[in-house]
């Protein structure tokens, strides 16, 4: 079992594995009977290869503090997914473009140059763009910090201004047509679409769901992993792999409870399985990739003749139906798994309006119920003055 974040498994044949990324951007494994054991093995090599890390590159060219950055947020464990993130920013865009001549090193110049050069790049979407140069301004934090310029380079680093995208959601009429297509569904796996609308989990949350996370007695399920499909960057002939690894953050990491109906069907789904360790939607030791998911998605919208969505709509109906429904934002935003509440507050800002103008429509109805004064009490009051 995978200790989080530390690159250490436990292999089917009872030893430990440990991953190491070298210098030259290949791993290392070590192997060992005990999880200790293989930890001291990462630790000593780590400590073997540090000094090599700290020896300056040609005059310490940017591309080289760029590559070292790379090797030493692998050696830290940060997620695999994450990593994926950061090596194809610096490998296809960062580290190009520190090679080309007057680019070779860091200075206040040479980096508003690339933010420039990133922002114009039309080619790419404006939500890219804006992830290049958020990785790009995370390396700098780390790799100029304690220098006189930092202050001047990182203003340097200029993010696109986002425009807030509408949220897509479904209406009730397409809900109902979505929910009874998937319900009467020869595909077992459909089972998903309907426990999405009514938890708003993401659909890498879903595939890596096994029978062992719900609590039939408790009538809870539980969120610990997700499934992504990452950048092989051990090359091979398969450029990506499916990876189980850990959800988007920790809050993300939680219990939600299920209402009755879908406790029965999942009860009902469960009595076919083959056992606790199978993955929810697979049937199998092995999780769905989430683009096999979404084909199976797109494919149930197009046989109601409801207009292609992504599979994300799915889970802001349900945050939009919950505040329809009275449900308070901090309620809400735990159960979405949001790190903090004004996340839920941004994203869902126009549900929040409609519900605010419900609210005050009420207290209009208030006034005009209990509030108002009878127009002959006010006629009266004139006649005596």
């Amino acid at each position: 079992m995978p200790r989080r974040g530390e690159n250490v498994y436990k292999r089917k044949d009872g030893r430990w594995e440990g991953r190491i990324l070298k210098p030259d951007g290949t791993y290392r494994y070590v192997y060992a009977k005990t999880y200790k054991e293989v930890k001291e093995k990462q630790k000593n090599y780590t400590e073997a290869i540090q000094p090599m890390l700290k020896q300056p590159g040609p005059a310490e060219s940017a591309a080289w503090l760029f590559e070292h950055w790379l090797v030493d947020k692998s050696i830290n464990h940060v997620k695999a997914s994450t990593f994926g993130n950061y090596y194809s920013c610096m490998q296809h865009y960062v580290i190009p473009f520190f090679k080309t001549p007057g680019n070779e090193y860091l200075t206040e110049q040479s980096v508003a140059c690339f933010a420039s050069q990133i922002n114009q790049n039309l080619t790419l979407s404006e939500a890219y763009r804006r992830k290049i140069l958020i990785i790009f301004k995370t390396s700098l934090k780390d790799i100029v910090k304690g220098w006189q310029a930092y202050p001047a380079i990182m203003e340097a680093v200029k993010l696109p201004k986002t425009k807030s995208a509408e949220v897509q959601v479904f209406s009730i009429g397409e809900q109902r047509l979505i929910e009874n297509a998937a319900f009467y569904s020869k595909d077992s796996r459909s089972l998903g679409i309907l426990l999405t609308f009514y938890t708003g989990i993401r659909l890498g949350e879903l595939c890596a769901l096994k029978w062992s996370d719900f609590d039939y007695d408790a009538g809870t399920m539980s969120v610990t992993k997700t499934v992504t499909r990452v950048k092989n960057v051990q090359g091979g002939k398969n450029k990506t792999i499916l990876l189980v690894g850990t959800p988007k953050s920790q809050k993300s990491m939680r219990k939600i409870p299920l209402p009755a109906f879908l406790l029965d069907l999942l009860k009902k789904h469960g009595q076919e399985c083959i056992g606790e360790n199978c993955y929810l939607i697979s049937g199998t030791t092995s999780p769905i990739d989430p683009r096999i998911y979404q084909k199976l998605y797109k494919k149930i919208l197009k046989s109601v003749g409801i207009q292609d969505r992504k599979f994300h709509a799915i889970r802001h109906t349900f945050a939009t139906r919950a505040l329809e429904l009275g449900v308070d934002i901090k309620t809400l935003s735990e159960i979405l798994g949001h790190s903090n509440v004004s996340i839920t507050l941004n994203i869902y800002a126009h549900s929040l309006m409609e519900q605010k103008k419900i609210a005050m429509d009420k207290l209009n109805e208030l006034h005009i119920t209990h509030m108002r004064l009878p127009s002959i009490a006010v006629a009266n009051s004139v006649i005596n003055t």
